[in-house]
């Protein structure tokens, strides 16, 4: 991606963001970074946010005990960091990947029309371009965007990854924490081939972007839970993933 592309004082952090994904696997930006390299303010995060009281139920993750939140768009990232849209269409997961839903086809409302809008989509889409193109070079990604929303309550499960320690079948996968609001837990973890753990954090201010080399690594995230057992509570984070079309060169792991 060109270099006016990025935020104005942004290029060593997506420098260094590359680098650690490229060669460990995983890279923490915390958010006064991912501020910087989308240009955004608190209230442009805080209109952000705004977008998960529009989220809708996905029954499959009920269907395993959990109330989750969320919708799925899809795009085409061009190298010069043009965004087209892609048709709506059923999330699949490959092989090897996600052991819950593996080949499953699942379908997800789509993201709304203000979700599209959002200035600040368009240039996390365009950072996370940057740092795939250290991973692998390609001329355009595979962009998939969920917002996701996990319900805490005092009587049910709490999952964000019920399906425990896995794989997005993907490239490069980022998780950036949106809000979280009378919850504990919810410990990300990162862990290479062998299934070690290399990374772990508690994404607990809004902004904090997790990376990650879905090639090399696993992740998940530990159950979320009330802290006033009287009120629910809930975690709101992006998962936004990349994946190069078959066929391109890997430059990095």
């Amino acid at each position: 991606m060109d270099d006016d592309q990025t935020a104005d004082g942004a290029g060593p952090l997506v420098q260094a963001a590359r680098e650690d994904v490229a060669g460990r696997g995983w890279h923490l930006m915390p958010p006064a970074e991912a501020s910087k390299c989308v240009s955004a303010d608190p209230s442009v995060w805080e209109r952000f946010a705004a977008h998960w009281e529009d989220l809708v139920t996905d029954p499959y993750a009920a269907e395993k005990g959990t109330r989750r939140l969320r919708r799925y768009g899809q795009f085409l990232l061009s190298r010069d960091g043009e965004i087209a849209p892609m048709g709506h269409e059923a999330f699949v997961q490959p092989e090897e990947s996600n052991p819950l839903y593996v080949d499953v086809e699942r379908h997800f409302e789509p993201l709304t029309e203000a979700f599209l809008a959002e200035p600040v989509l368009n240039a996390l889409i365009r950072l996370l371009g940057e740092v795939a193109g250290g991973m692998r070079d390609a001329p355009e990604w595979i962009v998939r965007v969920h917002p996701f929303r996990v319900v805490a309550q005092a009587d049910g499960l709490a999952q964000p990854t019920p399906e425990g320690r896995h794989k997005d079948g993907v490239d490069l996968v980022s998780s950036l924490l949106i809000g979280r609001e009378n919850v504990s837990g919810g410990r990300s973890t990162v862990h290479d081939a062998d299934g070690q753990e290399i990374a772990a954090t508690t994404l607990s201010e809004p902004g904090t972007l997790l990376l990650s080399d879905d090639r090399a690594t696993w992740h998940a995230v530990s159950p979320v839970h009330p802290q006033d057992t009287g009120r629910p509570g809930h975690r709101d984070v992006l998962v936004t993933t990349l994946t190069a079309p078959k066929g391109q060169s890997a430059v990095g792991r």
